[in-house]
């Protein structure tokens, strides 16, 4: 069977395209690399892979069979999105049409690989998928939030009007190899810090929240929904919430640094709490996380050490 994954260089979408490599699938591995990057994929020795560069923003035109199309591109990161507002805004807009027009003319099963970020700063916790959020349209990270939810509305009216067999993952904090060590997420940049010896950056006074799923339980769980027969958006992370001042501890700890820890001013509109509500992934997929913490920042700390060595 033939999948294509739109942003499949990127972090998770590499993931992605190994695990279904493994499972034996045909892959179409699409990106435009605005993010991602081709070293996702030199490891990748395959006749069942193939890669197309190409922007999804455009219309995409395939010749053979499509069964299911993983829709994962998008600037995923802070830094991506406040540098590139109106990329993040057409890709989930034009880029999710686009997509949705392809699963329709090929009868495929599509993915919108969505995000926490819909819930924006969040007055309820943990996050359920009955909460609707509590987004600024207007703030500098509602380009990247309003865009996803407009994918799953886009999403939802395909699959109500066209009848296109259609899922919805919104995923929470991820992590693990092949993240950028300059995508300014707080993983890359506390473990850069660290093993640079240059003091960890904590914004505000590190009592916001978050969750952290390693990649590969992410991975299986999105493969897990695209695999199931529920339509609704359901989320796959970690419910183990740490505070950032706790993580940036941990980091400290496993990698052995000096570092100290210097505070700065929280950004606008970053969220206070971010941990989810996983009761369907547990019911519905029977998918729960299975890393740790500590044995997930082990292999992505040795990750980012051969980063800096080969830099």
């Amino acid at each position: 069977m033939k999948v294509l994954v739109t942003g499949g260089a990127g972090f998770l979408g590499s993931h992605l395209c190994d695990l279904l490599l493994a499972k034996g699938y045909e892959v179409l591995c699409v990106d435009n690399l605005i993010t991602g990057s081709e070293r996702n994929l030199e490891h990748i020795n395959s006749d069942r892979f193939s890669y197309l560069k190409h922007d999804v923003t455009k219309p995409l035109y395939v010749d053979e069979k499509i069964d299911f199309i993983f829709h994962l591109a998008s600037p995923a990161s802070p830094i991506d999105y406040l540098e590139l507002p109106i990329q993040t805004l057409k890709v989930g807009a034009l880029g999710t049409h686009n997509m949705l027009g392809l699963a329709k003319e090929k009868k495929a099963r599509f993915l919108l690989a969505s995000t926490s970020e819909v819930y924006g700063d969040p007055l309820v916790n943990p996050q359920p998928e009955e909460y609707w959020g509590n987004v600024n349209p207007i703030g500098p990270r509602g380009v990247y939030d309003e865009a996803k939810r407009y994918a799953e509305a886009i999403t939802m009216a395909y699959h109500r009007y066209h009848g296109i067999d259609t899922r919805i993952v919104r995923i929470f904090n991820t992590y693990g190899p092949r993240m950028r060590l300059n995508d300014g997420r707080v993983v890359p940049n506390f473990i850069g810090q660290a093993l640079r010896g240059e003091n960890l950056t904590v914004y505000g006074d590190g009592s916001q929240t978050r969750s952290f799923c390693y990649v590969s339980d992410e991975i299986e769980g999105i493969y897990r929904l695209m695999m199931s027969d529920y339509t609704l958006p359901v989320n796959i992370g970690n419910p183990e919430e740490h505070t950032i001042l706790e993580f940036a501890k941990i980091i400290l700890e496993i990698t052995g640094s000096s570092s100290n820890i210097v505070f700065k001013d929280l950004p606008v509109d970053d969220p206070k709490q971010r941990k989810p509500d996983i009761t369907k992934a547990r019911k519905l997929l029977k998918w729960e996380p299975l890393v740790s913490i500590e044995r997930g920042l082990k292999e992505t700390i040795k990750y980012f050490k051969i980063i800096l060595e080969n830099k």
